[in-house]
């Protein structure tokens, strides 16, 4: 049903696709509270990070933002700003809420470096396509097979500890997060 890979020529042919909802950035403890009910309101959230690139061999830089998406709501934590809040570690934590990401062990862990908890319900897309016979590891390939989209991955390399996040950024944040998602619920038939 699913190619097994494709080529970057054949991605780039598809058409750009992107997360066009509302987009919340939390950098504040009162944006926290305010936007807190919503993200719990979510029982199968996108999940992913982004982390300050680092050209030195060697350096790791800590979690400057996490994200967390409806089909229509992306929630963009500030983790530089305001830490890691036990709100959110508890939602990481809930069994009664799905997590989508890719290649999540990664980020489980640098969050673990930051505030230790218990990462429960969490659903990593690279393991999980490979019962599709989908072979493919990244989120830009997987998006295309199962979307027949492309996703940009032109941020990704970004300051993301700059002083305000833009608008490029920001959008780039959710679909990652986003497109986890979608391509969990297409593979559910949802």
């Amino acid at each position: 049903m699913f190619a097994e890979n494709l080529t970057n020529d054949e991605i780039n042919d598809l058409p750009l696709y992107q997360f066009n909802g509302g987009i919340f950035v939390i950098d504040t403890f009162d944006k926290l509270d305010y936007f807190l009910p919503l993200i719990q309101e979510h029982k199968i959230p996108g999940f992913d990070t982004e982390t300050k690139p680092a050209f030195k061999k060697g350096i790791i830089n800590p979690v400057s933002l996490l994200q967390l998406t409806s089909s229509t709501q992306a929630f963009l934590i500030r983790i530089n700003r305001i830490g890691f809040p036990d709100e959110i570690k508890n939602i990481l934590s809930d069994k009664r809420v799905k997590k989508i990401g890719l290649a999540i062990k990664d980020d489980i862990k640098i969050l673990r470096n930051i505030s230790e908890f218990e990462p429960n319900s969490f659903i990593d897309l690279q393991d999980y396509v490979e019962d599709f016979g989908i072979e493919a590891k990244s989120l830009k390939k997987i998006t295309a097979i199962v979307l027949d989209k492309r996703i940009s991955k032109s941020q990704q390399v970004t300051n993301w500890e700059r002083e305000e996040l833009s608008e490029a950024q920001q959008v780039y944040a959710a679909t990652d997060a986003w497109a986890c998602l979608l391509v969990h619920k297409k593979l559910n038939n949802e």
